[in-house]
């Protein structure tokens, strides 16, 4: 169940982190960059100064990505290795997942192996030390190759059901719900170990986003009754296994999206004219949902949660800072670019 002295060291941790997140106004600054060189200009006066200082010039989304996103990984290491909870330890997944994910769906776009590596940011592999699964699915020949050398893995299983479903359906994109249901799947199972009410709690919301967000993309994407059934992990207290039988089973969009008012969600809800804004601004008010209760994950001390909380809050940062230098690159502006942001 954890040491309690490491979960209070690991706690103290994250509030000092959480001191130092970027607030509102810093990201409407950054925002406001004129180019990409502004921009880096303009980070150098955040807690982002070492981190960027030493990127070589030109500047490009590609490298700035890269230094934020090693920065994220090596803090969930070290947040998960300091508090000990497994919870966070199987969150730590994702990064994984991430390469696997452009892995995959460049083998079906015929991309070479230069072109997925150069997307590809082993950090998260380095620190675990375990390369090798990642660099011979990369290596393989083809997809049939790639998914054959992922068989013995924890990604095994539910990578050839992706690949079966994108054979049916023709849609890459089914490819990030399959890579969800795996790290939601290892959250459930690490759930079992956590003693943490608070830290439940928040899991239980990323699983229901899960859940509930996955039923609505399978209907969008005609999936059967079966395939989408397939894709849920487990139901919680906060969004039953009743609602989301309803959900599934619902003969359109729209009625499965009514049915989240009959969960604790219902406030989520919006009135948007076709399903594709449905399911966006569904995504988007969940997200800003999980925020805040990472946020009011600090109101108690001495907490797992507040180490789940502080990593939600700088994923959700660097996403923030990914949003804004794409932004800033493609001219759009400030007023539009801010209306995005989880914040």
């Amino acid at each position: 169940m954890g040491n309690p002295a490491k979960k209070i060291y690991a706690s103290v941790k994250a509030f000092g982190q959480r001191g130092k997140l970027l607030s509102k106004d810093d990201f409407q600054t950054l925002s406001e960059s004129r180019d990409i060189d502004e921009l880096i200009t303009r980070m150098k006066n955040t807690k982002y100064s070492d981190i960027i200082s030493n990127i070589p010039r030109p500047y490009d989304i590609q490298k700035i990505e890269h230094v934020l996103k090693n920065h994220l990984i090596e803090m969930h290491f070290s947040v998960a290795k300091t508090s000990g909870e497994n919870v966070l330890a199987e969150y730590y997944l994702k990064y994984i997942l991430w390469n696997l994910k452009l892995i995959i769906k460049g083998k079906i776009l015929g991309k070479n192996y230069d072109e997925i590596e150069s997307q590809i940011n082993l950090r998260a592999e380095e620190l675990i030390k375990q390369r090798d699964t990642i660099v011979k699915a990369m290596a393989s020949s083809d997809l049939e190759e790639s998914v054959a050398s992922l068989r013995n893995t924890v990604f095994g299983e539910d990578v050839s059901k992706a690949v079966n479903v994108y054979n049916d359906k023709k849609n890459i994109q089914i490819f990030d719900v399959y890579f969800d249901k795996i790290l939601t799947k290892q959250i459930k199972s690490a759930l079992q170990f956590s003693s943490d009410r608070d830290i439940v709690r928040l899991a239980w919301m990323n699983i229901d986003f899960y859940n509930i967000v996955s039923i609505l993309r399978g209907k969008f994407w005609d999936l059967t009754e079966d395939q989408i059934n397939d894709l849920i992990v487990t139901s919680t207290p906060s969004a039953s296994k009743g609602v989301l039988s309803k959900m599934i089973s619902s003969s359109s969009i729209r009625d499965a999206y009514n049915e989240i008012s009959n969960t604790r969600y219902k406030n989520l809800i919006s009135t948007s004219e076709n399903d594709i804004d449905l399911i966006s601004n569904l995504e988007h008010a969940f997200e800003i949902a999980i925020y805040k209760a990472a946020k009011s994950s600090f109101t108690k001390m001495f907490s797992s949660s507040n180490s789940m909380g502080i990593l939600n809050l700088l994923s959700y940062e660097i996403r923030n800072l990914s949003s804004i230098i794409f932004a800033i690159e493609q001219k759009i502006p400030s007023k539009v670019t801010m209306s995005k942001l989880i914040i």
